[in-house]
């Protein structure tokens, strides 16, 4: 098994594509109005429009109603990001914080409410984390 996607449902898919194209600079491939996605190296995030949701089950999901899931982006430099997402993202939840387990992390809301974290390792545990693993 393979984990491959998480998605977000939206309201507003060309609105939440923008933002997340602007805080990761990678640029959404639009299949149709309703449903892009946005391919990294290791996950794909992906955003649907409500009216995607019928054809999976009808009233399963519903926009910008997540209260229990954070969306995670490792990253070179969290503060350089916090810098230069300052005067775009509407609501930062946690200024850059060194936490317990040795990652600087910023968490912050997308338009619709999700919560976002941006997160590099910092103590030389959690670096070795993240660390690819080589073959000898």
């Amino acid at each position: 098994m393979d984990f491959v996607s998480i998605r977000i449902i939206t309201a507003d898919v060309a609105r939440l594509v923008a933002f997340y194209e602007r805080i990761t600079g990678v640029q959404a491939d639009r299949a149709t109005e309703d449903f892009a996605e946005l391919r990294l190296p290791h996950a794909t995030l992906a955003i649907g429009s409500e009216r995607t949701v019928p054809l999976f089950a009808p009233g399963s999901a519903r926009p910008a109603a997540n209260s229990s899931v954070i969306i995670e982006f490792l990253v070179d430099d969290v503060d350089r990001i916090h810098r230069n997402l300052t005067g775009f993202v509407a609501e930062f939840v946690k200024e850059p914080t060194t936490m317990p387990w040795g990652n600087r992390a910023l968490l912050f809301r997308d338009p619709d409410g999700n919560l976002v974290n941006f997160f590099t390792p910092v103590t030389p545990e959690a670096v070795a984390r993240f660390t690819p693993r080589h073959a000898s």
